[in-house]
């Protein structure tokens, strides 16, 4: 009988960079009541005009899937790869987070700033704008951590992944 255990999947699907290709994968992922997680869109290839969705999903290994194979009967898809299953991969997300306070929850906020490695890219006399780049939990625990100390806004990045390794699109 197949696991029901739910997973999560980080997808990387090469497509036509033409309008519609997005409308397209996200209305596949809306119409069967898929969720993405997280949502990533570049062009890779200028040249032959390629964009590559980064898309983060979860569900039970069977509607992982389906929804690879979904994607892969998309007409501008060229292929669909699991980088969760290929083997190892990179994945970085980048979050602007901004805290306001004074005195001490200020100090407090720059000195975990440091222990992970967070930037300040803009200050003003009440508030930071801190910006962090790190795997997924990284960030997650960072804005955490900002919480008590006057979190006010996050704007995040979405995953980008790429499997190591020195194959190619």
């Amino acid at each position: 009988m197949p696991s029901e255990t739910i997973e999560t999947h980080t997808l990387s699907v090469l497509v036509d960079n033409e309008s519609g290709v997005l409308a397209r994968v996200v209305g596949l992922f809306s119409g069967r009541g898929y969720n993405i997680e997280s949502l990533t869109v570049a062009e890779v290839d200028t040249r032959s005009r390629l964009s590559r969705i980064t898309l983060v999903t979860s569900g039970t290994p069977m509607i992982i899937e389906q929804i690879k194979a979904q994607l892969g009967r998309l007409v501008p898809v060229h292929t669909v790869r699991d980088l969760t299953v290929e083997g190892p991969m990179v994945s970085r997300e980048l979050a602007l987070i901004k805290v306001a306070g004074t005195g001490e929850r200020r100090v407090e906020s720059l000195r975990i700033a440091d222990i992970f490695r967070a930037r300040v890219v803009d200050s003003t006399n009440d508030s930071f704008v801190f910006e962090i780049v790190g795997k997924t939990g990284k960030v997650e625990a960072f804005i955490k951590l900002m919480e008590p100390l006057g979190l006010v806004d996050i704007s995040r990045t979405g995953v980008a992944a790429i499997a190591r390794g020195s194959e190619g699109l």
